[in-house]
């Protein structure tokens, strides 16, 4: 019995010093994913926007396109679109409608995360008749999250 030796505590502290680090990696993961899950936050940039004036004096409106990219790890929800502090008065328009600012958005506009989507505001003189060419007008947009993005586009 006595001639048999046991493994010796160099050996023995490599071991469980290994050991020990194996596991602080598998739990530092393990708490990264978990962290992840918990930690997605939504951020749409307001990329670019342009306006063009459509129509013939004195009935003419502007056309304002903005390009909308989530930058986020989640999925945002858009749902308010506002012209100067005013709220648009119709969602999922195809054109501009007389005496309003109306919008292409839908009243629950979604963008996934890594996406970019287009948009368009349309701005009828005949209620906004204190606008002007080269009149600054403050576009926000509102998200579900709370969030809002604004963006100053001047009329041309």
């Amino acid at each position: 019995m006595q001639s048999r030796k046991a493994v010796s505590p160099v050996i023995s502290t490599v071991i469980l010093v290994a050991v020990a680090i194996t596991v602080a990696v598998a739990v530092a993961y393990w708490m990264g994913g978990i962290a992840g899950q918990y930690t997605k936050f939504e951020k749409v940039e307001i990329q670019s926007g342009v306006c063009i004036k459509d129509g013939t004096d004195p009935n003419y409106f502007w056309n304002i396109t903005l390009k909308l990219k989530n930058s986020g790890t989640a999925t945002s929800t858009l749902i308010g679109c506002f012209v100067n502090e005013i709220e648009v008065t119709n969602y999922t328009a195809t054109d501009y409608e007389v005496g309003a600012a109306v919008t292409t958005m839908s009243d629950t506009f979604t963008i996934e995360s890594g996406d970019a989507k287009y948009i368009h505001i349309y701005i009828d003189y005949g209620n906004y008749y204190y606008l002007s060419p080269g009149t600054t007008v403050n576009i926000k947009i509102h998200s579900a999250g709370g969030m809002d993005y604004i963006k100053l586009i001047e009329l041309v």
